[in-house]
């Protein structure tokens, strides 16, 4: 029954409404469905079982008993809303949720002006949206042009650039994550012109470090680590896929070969070795072979584990929430959730119920042996030219054995009601992807597989790519801007954040799959615009009207990385080894930090020589027990698909800077360089130290500051003055 609502009620809440809201015309992703998602939709959403009074709200034919079009006082929706009666009001209080009087007059407003649906942004194919017609010599390319448009719509300004050498370094970090030499900072401050910089740019995008930088981003996604996970949380073989996704990065492998090498390499004509090492991904969940592992139970538990992955990492998506029952909040349902376990259903995974065991490593099989495919080139080289056996058996040594996919007849796979792996009455299912988003369209009238499944995800006419894309291009710009476009990484959903440049995200997906997939070519893209290249340090007035720096106003300045602090801190210290790929190195950490681990027990035997110096992209990942130093400096254990690293500032981050064994010896070194590199007075080896440590010469206070250092810590102050600039927020703030 509809309810008057007093027209002065309505004028109330108008009066709350802020101008600039009020004279926009409502748009109902970005202004409207975050309010009904974060309050309405649990009970009167997509699930089908749990709605009540057979309302729902996410879509406009069902709102239509509880909204009036164009006549918000007599909407059933803003009355209960409104109304302080504990018994009809919405949402219920005892929900814990309650609609803030400005959104509420949104609301009024949205239905006043027709309370017209759009289909979530997130399911919607991305369109070329042509750049705004500017006139200004501020932008670059076209991704300048829809970023200045929004500036200047707020009534803004950009910031000015940053200057020569906080571009140098800001570019080294975000390419390659490690610090330029002086060497490059002088070169490039001689002469920082545009042409200069796309030098730059491309050579590090050709560097070998560019796949270990981006690598750290993609492993966070899929969740690799070098353990189980469960129970014991044995060592398992895995490296090569992490050097793989690394020549890849490099290789400018196209996202959907990435794609298809990943999820069924395995299932192509004839796979290389590389592809077959690709199929690890699938094999990067937790498992177990705890004595009294029920297989059934665990393989339910691995099934739900690979969909939360695949859905987070190319769908931006919570799949896994319908794994006991139909989303909440997006139109998943739990028969979609099961129909795309079943592309899964085929790997071979159970032999280690039986055969895995509690050595290091445990047995995971399928598995093969590998040589990298570095070392599989210089193997050739070297047997063709006959080359003495000695040299050719030291590289055959560095074989090593990874998990693999291999196809076998595929499980049948069923509903669990409520998720239950007991209870055997749901219906069987076929691979199949969600309804909703159409069905795949395959050759023969065989069953679906997972190389149907990738085409798919990678297909921008017939299947899902304008959405992967869409996914891909918002991280990507996170990475080179601190922030995604849409701030929600991990969930392109109705409980995720709306783009602030949908038209500029869309236009960024399709430049994507229309370039062939090609990564390198979208990361030049942002990094050559005018955007990319601003300050980070906002003027007082962006930091009053956009302080979260959604406009793009200016660029981000944040902590690096746990991994890149550390090789920043090896590589200022002269101790980075710079090896590629291989097997994982153990730095030191604490003693007795593997005390609780068992089956077995175990102590941790720290790598010696150059190799515990080794990047942090290779650094030794167990997942129960990370390494202190990652931890601080908030690594994720990679038990789940991480699209954002929280940015933590704690004492323990600091204690960490000042008293891990690696960074008390990156601090002796760096000192040893200082003593016999730099000239022979105070003042030439503390400018000496500082430009190494941040890429310029101290200010007066600066020096005044470190030569009272130098002054309290005789006769040698230069590692006191080297483990002061290590801890520098400058030295380890991306700016």
């Amino acid at each position: 029954m509809s309810r008057l609502i007093p027209t002065f009620v309505l004028g109330l809440f108008s009066a709350l409404l802020p101008c600039s809201l009020a004279a926009k015309e409502i748009e109902f992703n970005r202004d409207i469905r975050p309010i009904l998602s974060q309050n309405c939709f649990a009970c009167h959403g997509p699930d089908a079982h749990e709605r009540k009074a057979k309302l729902r709200l996410d879509t406009e034919a069902g709102s239509r008993d509880a909204l009036t079009p164009g006549e918000p006082s007599e909407s059933e929706m803003i009355a209960r809303i409104l109304s302080t009666d504990p018994e009809e009001r919405m949402p219920p209080p005892k929900h814990g949720k309650n609609v803030k009087p400005e959104e509420a007059e949104l609301l009024s407003e949205w239905i006043a002006q027709g309370a017209t649906y759009s289909a979530p942004w997130a399911y919607v194919a991305p369109v070329k949206h042509p750049a705004p017609d500017l006139t200004d010599s501020w932008p670059s390319n076209w991704v300048d042009k829809f970023i200045l448009a929004r500036i200047r719509e707020e009534g803004l300004s950009p910031s000015p650039d940053a200057d020569p050498v906080t571009i140098v370094r800001r570019l080294h970090f975000d390419l390659t994550g490690l610090p330029p030499t002086p060497e490059t900072v002088a070169e490039f401050t001689k002469n920082p012109d545009m042409a200069n910089y796309e030098r730059l740019v491309d050579q590090l995008l050709a560097s070998d470090h560019f796949g270990e930088r981006m690598a750290i981003y993609w492993l966070d996604l899929v969740r690799f680590a070098d353990t189980v996970g469960y129970h014991g949380d044995q060592d398992h073989n895995i490296t090569p896929y992490r050097d793989y996704v690394i020549d890849a990065f490099n290789d400018n492998l196209p996202f959907d070969r990435f794609t298809r090498e990943q999820l069924a390499g395995d299932l192509l004509e004839n796979p290389t070795i590389d592809q077959k090492v690709a199929t690890g991904y699938n094999r990067l969940l937790q498992t177990s072979h705890e004595g009294g592992v029920q297989p059934k139970e665990y393989m339910a538990i691995y099934a739900a584990d690979r969909i939360r992955n695949l859905s987070g990492v190319w769908m931006g998506g919570t799949l896994g929430c319908a794994q006991c029952h139909d989303h909440k909040f997006d139109p998943y349902t739990a028969r979609d959730f099961y129909s795309m376990s079943a592309f899964f259903a085929d790997i071979d995974e159970e032999q280690h119920f039986k055969v895995g065991t509690n050595a290091l490593p445990t047995k995971r099989p399928p598995e093969i042996d590998v040589l990298s495919r570095r070392d599989r080139e210089l193997l050739a080289e070297l047997e063709s030219r006959g080359a003495d056996r000695a040299e050719i058996d030291a590289v055959k040594a560095r074989t090593r054995r990874t998990m693999i996919t291999m196809a076998k007849e595929p499980r049948s796979t069923r509903i669990l009601p409520r998720g239950n792996w007991l209870d055997e009455s749901g219906e069987l299912v076929a691979p199949a992807i969600p309804e909703f988003l159409g069905e795949l369209e395959l050759a023969g009238s065989g069953r679906a597989t997972r190389l149907d499944l990738a085409d798919w995800l990678t297909d921008p006419q017939d299947g899902a790519g304008g959405l992967t894309a869409r996914v891909f291009v918002n991280r990507l710009w996170y990475l080179f801007f601190g922030e995604g476009i849409s701030s929600s990484l991990g969930d392109f959903g109705g409980q995720g954040t709306p783009p602030t440049h949908p038209e500029l995200l869309d236009r960024l997906s399709v430049e994507f799959y229309e370039s062939g997939w090609d990564i390198k070519h979208l990361i030049k893209l942002l990094v050559m615009s005018h955007s990319y290249r601003q300050t980070s340090i906002p003027s007082a007035e962006l930091m009053q009207r956009d302080p979260g720096n959604r406009l793009f106003a200016r660029q981000s300045r944040y902590r690096l990385p746990a991994e890149l602090i550390r090789d920043n801190a090896l590589s200022i210290g002269g101790l980075l080894n710079l090896d590629y790929g291989g097997p994982s190195a153990k730095p030191a950490q604490p003693a007795g930090y593997y005390r609780h681990l068992n089956f077995p027990t175990r102590t941790y035997q720290q790598d010696k020589g150059s190799s515990q110096y080794r990047r942090g992209v290779y650094v030794h990942w167990q997942r129960q027990f990370l390494h202190p130093m990652l931890k601080a400096m908030d690594a994720p254990s990679r038990e789940e698909c991480t699209a954002r690293r929280p940015r933590s500032n704690t004492p323990t981050a600091a204690i960490v800077l000042l008293n891990d064994p690696t960074f008390i010896e990156a601090a002796e070194s760096f000192a040893q360089r200082i003593r016999s590199e730099a000239g022979d007075s105070d003042a030439e080896r503390l400018e000496w130290a500082f430009q190494a440590a941040v890429s310029r010469k101290p200010d007066p206070q600066e020096r005044e500051i470190l030569g009272r250092l130098v002054a309290e810590n005789q006769p040698d102050p230069w590692k006191a003055v080297a483990r002061a600039l290590l801890n520098l927020s400058e030295t380890n703030t991306r700016n």
